[in-house]
């Protein structure tokens, strides 16, 4: 079973993860735009990018946890039980639970699986000239470490299975809905692989993507009843009452 820290240790930690992601998402939007690779310059630009996304996503997430973190080292212990500081707190929970586990572990799955299987029907080889390995890896490996890592660091509230089920799928159908707007207006695949598939293919890979996401739901829950050993976890560090 994890123990909980110190807010300041938190607030380290989560500071330097804050940083990493600001760091990156900005590496992302620096990278030139080329005649071989024009994506950023097409309908959509970079939002049409699970990939950039999910970076915008832990992104502010992060920026989230460490705007809590400084406020419960500010504030004295029975200000943080109502009002905004517990507010905070449950949207902090609600964002990891629902969509930045999920999400970001998705995006390392289905990347990699599918990088493994064929690399040039998600990321050709001619972009190796455009976008880094470290920012390849930043962008598609270093979500998953760092979500397990926050799981494991600190301990996030579960609600009902149906509201995050529902929430994650809703999330799900906005980016179905926004991936088939793009072809409608602009004529063009956000991925490669798609360009590739016939239409029945295109129809069970994008609905065997889209329910993918709620195992992994399912699994982040998992591991935090098991990293915690309890299905009603604390919000962060325990304070001594005083007698």
């Amino acid at each position: 079973m994890a123990t909980t820290m110190s807010w300041g240790s938190y607030l380290l930690i989560h500071v330097v993860i804050f940083s990493w992601y600001v760091f990156t998402l900005s590496a992302n939007c620096s990278l030139k735009v080329t005649q071989g690779h024009p994506g950023a310059k097409t309908y959509g630009g970079r939002w049409k990018y699970l990939t950039f996304l999910n970076l915008v996503l832990q992104t502010v997430f992060f920026g989230l946890v460490v705007l809590i973190d400084i406020i419960h080292l500010i504030l004295p212990s029975k200000n943080l039980r109502c009002g905004v500081p517990l507010l905070l707190v449950k949207l902090r929970d609600t964002i990891f639970t629902i969509w930045a586990f999920p999400i970001g572990t998705f995006v390392f799955l289905s990347f990699w699986s599918i990088y493994h299987y064929n690399r040039e029907l998600v990321f050709p080889k001619f972009l190796d000239d455009i976008i880094p390995i470290w920012l390849n890896h930043a962008m598609h490996t270093v979500t998953l470490p760092l979500a397990l890592l926050q799981m494991y660091i600190q301990p996030h509230r579960y609600g009902s299975k149906m509201r995050g089920l529902l929430g994650l799928s809703v999330l799900a159908v906005l980016y179905l809905g926004w991936v088939l707007w793009v072809h409608h207006v602009a004529g063009i695949w956000v991925y490669p692989i798609m360009e590739r598939l016939s239409p029945m293919g295109l129809v069970i890979f994008l609905g065997v993507s889209s329910i993918t996401v709620a195992p992994l739901y399912l699994l982040g829950e998992k591991l935090n009843h098991k990293i915690w050993k309890t299905t009603a976890v604390s919000a962060g560090p325990q304070r001594k009452k005083k007698k």
